[in-house]
């Protein structure tokens, strides 16, 4: 590690971009600690704590939510503005031919940005409503011109976060979204360690040490399954061109068993917020039934069992759902056939599709699994000790965990690059 840091230091332009993401990731975290003025902090971070579901927001927005800062929706609109265009190419042909192209895909990078602005401005808008009517005067007497102001400050919030992390993926040492998730989670540590030990109790350390070792084991598991793939052997005929040789090659094509990464936990979150933020609404509503609908959908998805099996269902089932978004065993089927390759036992074309499809859905159905457990990990735990951990929690640990290593690989790769232009 330290020979690759010091190689690192080394390269001038490589250093100079890890520098440049460190940066941008301070005046993230600076911006994090702006408030909006008017709001009583001590009662929206009691909020966060005493509501899971909002609580899952907080920690997608970075953890800048119970801030109430001027960054406060972090990038959770422009992640919702992506997932929205991922799945409009699978419905829209035209969208599904642009994203081949490279002029297609800035095209809709652009529609992207331009979506993630009234995206903001609602969720911004409904989030205010929200705290306005939950109990604990969190933002006070707010007239029409100061929620017009905060919709205004958030919306212009939630730009600049999404410009970072356009900043931060153009020097290719990381995806910039993604870092400023894993940022606003690790520096949650310090102050998690901060109250463990300001509250530190000599019978609790049986179960600070077990927390510690649950942590260490589910790291590890998250990086087996994150780097595990299945190598399906390929080979490729042999072909004359002239007077030269061609192929004749035996190599592998790798089918990993999490193709999707979190993106299925992201979608999960997505889902199943969603009933509860348009339930909070109604809560007050003066037609009776409306309201006793709203309070029932609120109370059934703060039950730790209805909640845990949702959560878990959505994750393993957008699992497969992504999966089949962007991975294509007819193309790749079509490709080697193209190229001269085929699977050893294996017909060329539509039995080599299946092939893959079949052996694709197997990998997978651990790679679900697995991120299912992990995902409701915290509640798990919290049900066999009575304990909610922050630290210990599996969605961050997989955040920070993919994070990490999708970061490692594009600085190592960019190394190798320049380690060959030196040759």
């Amino acid at each position: 590690m330290l020979d690759k840091l010091l190689k690192i230091w080394k390269v001038r332009d490589l250093r100079n971009n890890v520098l440049f993401v460190i940066g941008m990731l301070v005046i993230f975290r600076l911006a994090a600690h702006i408030p909006i003025p008017g709001v009583d902090l001590a009662a929206l971070r009691n909020f966060f704590a005493s509501n899971q579901i909002f609580g899952l927001l907080n920690l997608f927005s970075g953890g800048v939510m119970e801030n109430f800062s001027i960054v406060m929706m972090g990038v959770s609109p422009y992640i919702t503005s992506s997932i929205v265009f991922q799945l409009l190419a699978m419905i829209i042909p035209q969208l599904e031919e642009m994203q081949k192209e490279e002029a297609g895909r800035q095209q809709i990078n652009m529609w992207t940005r331009w979506a993630t602005v009234p995206l903001a401005a609602l969720q911004a808008y409904g989030m205010i409503n929200l705290l306005k009517r939950s109990s604990g005067n969190i933002l006070g007497g707010m007239t029409g011109l100061d929620m017009a102001t905060t919709i205004i400050v958030i919306t212009a919030g939630t730009v600049f976060l999404m410009w970072l992390g356009e900043l931060i993926t153009e020097k290719k040492v990381g995806n910039g979204i993604s870092l400023l998730i894993f940022a606003g989670i690790v520096s949650s540590l310090p102050q998690s360690v901060q109250q463990l030990m300001a509250t530190y109790d000599p019978s609790k350390l049986f179960m600070i040490i077990g927390f510690i070792i649950i942590a260490v084991i589910t790291v590890v598991l998250v990086i087996y399954i994150t780097e595990a793939q299945r190598n399906v052997p390929v080979q490729y005929a042999k072909q004359i061109r002239g007077s030269r040789m061609f192929g004749g090659t035996n190599t592998h094509l790798p089918l990993r068993v999490n193709m999707a990464g979190v993106i299925p936990i992201i979608f999960a979150i997505s889902v199943i917020l969603f009933p509860s933020m348009v339930a909070q609404f109604f809560v007050r509503a003066k037609t009776a039934w409306i309201a006793n609908g709203a309070e029932w959908i609120i109370r059934v998805m703060q039950d730790q069992l209805v909640y845990g099996a949702l959560y878990f269902l959505l994750v393993f089932a957008f699992t497969f759902f992504y999966t089949e978004v962007v991975f294509h065993p007819t193309q790749i089927a079509e490709n080697l056939q193209k190229q001269g390759g085929f699977i050893p036992g294996i017909r060329p074309g539509r039995h080599t599709s299946e092939y893959l499809a079949s052996t694709t859905h197997k990998i997978i159905l651990v790679g679900a699994l697995f991120l299912g457990l992990i995902a409701i990990l915290p509640l798990v735990l919290r049900y066999f000790t009575g304990v909610q951990s922050l630290a210990i929690g599996g969605t961050s640990l997989l955040i920070v965990v993919s994070v990490v290593i999708e970061t490692v690989k594009q600085i190592e790769s960019q190394l190798m690059m320049r380690e060959y232009e030196g040759a």
